[in-house]
């Protein structure tokens, strides 16, 4: 199926199962969402259940703290990640807060869904990664879900968890098609995963940047270098006890992120390496990220902007190779 169809899937499962669930967002009922995701839930499963909300973020995800204050399941929709701005308060001075501020009297189990990620044509208001910005708040866990199976089945224990989540959804992943094994039903949201062994090189990356590691991976195979991918999938908490042993077993480390490099998501990751694992290293940490710009409209300036497979077999080779 495609990642859309998983996500649709795991929203329809946990409506079913559960009355305290419901979604609501911006055109996520009548029009189904701005990619299509919930497209026919609300004629399945009524607008109660599936609920379009004015067009201010601050709004209803301060409304779905308060359903989930008071005993509901909310999962909250917000169109894209630079939107999610508009309720920075709500979601870092409220949900991620109120937990502690309340000595643990109050739980906030909320789950908000939104877009992340560019290559659509967006430019600068819809297109950025901003995940890393929340996988500093403590109080949030923050997902990334790149394959069909992590979207259907990370929601599930996201609204099982008496905290906040957060799940990015890279809109170059919609349309992605992957496999469904029948005999999987969940997966974990604690740890990261390996996606392709390997022993010359750990490619750690997360998101719609995924499979351009596995590209640069095959590529990299072909030149005779083995390169091992770890997907973070799980960016708050990161599971660094994964990457760090890929990178005892391969030595060498390239960390792939859409965000900007400064402050960035990837610059964590390093930081950790080299506090715990430094002596483990024969080679220099790469980075591939986006360029320091606002994401460009024009087509060949946004591909110009981002990561791609090219310049992650160029920083594995340099790793390897050391040239």
């Amino acid at each position: 199926m495609t990642y859309r169809e998983a996500c649709k899937q795991a929203i329809r499962a946990a409506i079913l199962a559960d009355k305290r669930v419901f979604l609501m967002g911006e055109d996520v009922a009548r029009y189904g969402g701005c990619y299509a995701v919930t497209k026919g839930l609300a004629a399945e499963l009524g607008e109660d259940r599936i609920r379009d909300t004015p067009l201010s973020e601050g709004a209803y995800v301060g409304a779905g703290i308060g359903a989930a204050i008071a005993g509901m399941r909310p999962i909250v929709e917000i169109m894209t990640v630079n939107f999610s701005l508009l309720a920075l308060d709500q979601i870092v001075n409220n949900a991620a807060s109120i937990p502690h501020m309340s000595g643990g009297q109050f739980a906030v189990p909320l789950v908000i869904r939104m877009a992340t990620g560019a290559g659509r044509q967006l430019a600068a208001q819809h297109s950025h990664s901003l995940e890393g910005w929340y996988a500093h708040i403590p109080g949030l866990k923050v997902l990334a879900p790149a394959t069909v199976e992590d979207a259907r089945f990370m929601l599930q224990p996201a609204l099982d968890d008496p905290n906040p989540v957060l799940i990015f959804e890279h809109v170059m992943l919609y349309n992605r098609e992957g496999d469904l094994d029948p005999g999987v039903t969940a997966v974990d949201i604690t740890s990261a995963k390996i996606r392709r062994p390997g022993r010359d090189v750990t490619l750690a990356t997360y998101g719609g940047s995924l499979f351009k590691a596995l590209d640069a991976a095959e590529t990299l195979r072909q030149e005779g270098i083995e390169a091992e991918v770890v997907d973070l999938r799980v960016l708050r908490p990161l599971d660094m006890a994964t990457v760090l042993a890929s990178v005892a077993r391969t030595r060498r480390l390239v960390v792939i992120d859409e965000g900007w490099k400064s402050g960035s998501l990837s610059a964590e990751i390093v930081a950790r390496v080299v506090e715990q694992g430094f002596f483990d290293l024969d080679a220099p940490i790469g980075r591939v990220c986006s360029r320091e710009v606002p994401i460009p409209y024009a087509a060949h300036l946004e591909q110009a902007a981002l990561p791609q497979a090219a310049g992650i077999v160029a920083a594995a080779r340099a790793a390897v190779k050391g040239a």
